[in-house]
């Protein structure tokens, strides 16, 4: 990549992370962790997200140094044809991420549209969001990172409003760990957000003006984005008992404040799936146009959302850190432990490498079944 690419500062993809991370899944994954009560809960959140957030900087360090896309990085220790594996699987969790954002978003939009007007057709609101996202597309980088940064800003607005109506009260905070979930499994849902983006991290790092500033901004634009949407799910859930989205934010009576929430934050998130399912891509097929191929995405994620449920989404995530964290766990160490900083040109395979991160998955699961107090990942 020719430096004369590299067009995001910090503080631009400070709003590129923080918009990402505001999104219905984060919200809904945060109502998950209801059970924990509201001190315990935050204390999971804030913990799973600084490790997860870590791992997801060293990997943006990868990126921002070697301008390789962390697909593509991934030749350092597993050579041309494990990359293409790698490649293949994550376009797979990126259609995946596609569909369940649209879907979700589909869904909470119509919970409110069916309050708001009377109208209730859920595939409508998919069809809407998903031409939303081609939009966002067809503008390309340079267009994405001006009404991206207008787009966080809004969402900050309406965000920052919800915490005001849910802290309002203040009954939340005197609600306590019901002891139906465990902490470790409630940190591994949140360490698991930041690893799901680490396949996605370095097709935006390697576009930094200044390393430094580029990697902060995308540490704490993350970190704390995605941290308050968990705990914006976690507070909701516990004020109105339930972890459906579009019922939480009805139960606020925020009218079209929460489904304007609802459809820019599901299309500055999903835009990002898309677009790197067209960079990913592009490492197995490089004559391939990347906004081309982004565009099929979220096509492809579109036809997925309307006849797949999503009722399975836990284990989804669990699937995305059994996959990707032994995977980068292994880039990392030859990366800045053994040095491997250069892609080897002859390497096609690497057989050994290729089957540690094979048991690293059999061990994830396994390790899932022990409920280790923290989390299955460390």
């Amino acid at each position: 990549m020719n430096e004369n690419k590299t067009i995001l500062g910090g503080f631009g993809l400070f709003a590129l992370w923080f918009g990402a991370a505001i999104s219905m899944a984060e919200i809904f994954t945060g109502g998950l962790l209801a059970p924990l009560g509201f001190s315990d809960g935050i204390k999971a959140i804030l913990l799973g997200h600084l490790i997860g957030g870590v791992i997801m900087l060293l990997v943006g360090v990868i990126g921002a140094q070697s301008k390789l896309p962390a697909i593509m990085s991934t030749r350092i220790s597993f050579g041309t044809y494990g990359s293409y594996l790698f490649s293949l699987l994550n376009v797979l969790q990126l259609i995946g991420w596609t569909a369940v954002m649209i879907i979700s978003g589909g869904r909470a939009a119509n919970e409110l549209g069916i309050a708001l007007f009377g109208f209730d057709s859920i595939n409508s609101w998919a069809v809407v969001i998903a031409l939303l996202i081609a939009l966002w597309i067809a503008l390309g980088k340079n267009g994405f990172g001006k009404l991206n940064i207008i787009a966080v800003m809004l969402l900050l607005f309406l965000t920052l409003l919800l915490c005001g109506v849910v802290f309002k009260e203040g009954a939340i905070f005197s609600k306590i760990n019901t002891g139906e979930m465990s902490f470790g499994l409630a940190l591994e849902l949140s360490i698991i957000m930041p690893l799901s983006w680490l396949p996605l991290v370095s097709d935006y790092t390697r576009f930094a003006k200044e390393k430094k500033s580029g990697l902060v901004g995308t540490f704490f634009g993350y970190f704390i984005g995605s941290s308050l949407m968990y705990i914006v799910g976690l507070s909701i859930a516990l004020y109105a008992k339930d972890a459906s989205v579009g019922t939480m934010m009805m139960a606020l009576h925020l009218g079209f404040v929460a489904l304007g929430i609802v459809l820019l934050s599901t299309v500055t998130t999903t835009f990002l799936d898309a677009y790197s399912a067209g960079v990913t891509l592009t490492n197995v097929f490089p004559k391939l146009s990347e906004r081309t191929v982004a565009l099929v995405m979220t096509l492809v994620g579109f036809v997925v959302a309307v006849f797949t449920p999503i009722e399975q989404y836990e284990n989804f995530l669990y699937a995305i850190g059994s996959v990707f964290g032994p995977l980068f766990a292994i880039v990392l160490s030859d990366y800045f432990i053994f040095k491997k900083e250069q892609i080897a040109s002859t390497l096609a395979l690497h057989v050994g490498t290729s089957i540690v991160w094979a048991v690293g998955v059999f061990l994830y699961y396994q390790f899932q079944v022990m409920a280790l107090p923290l989390g299955t990942t460390l």
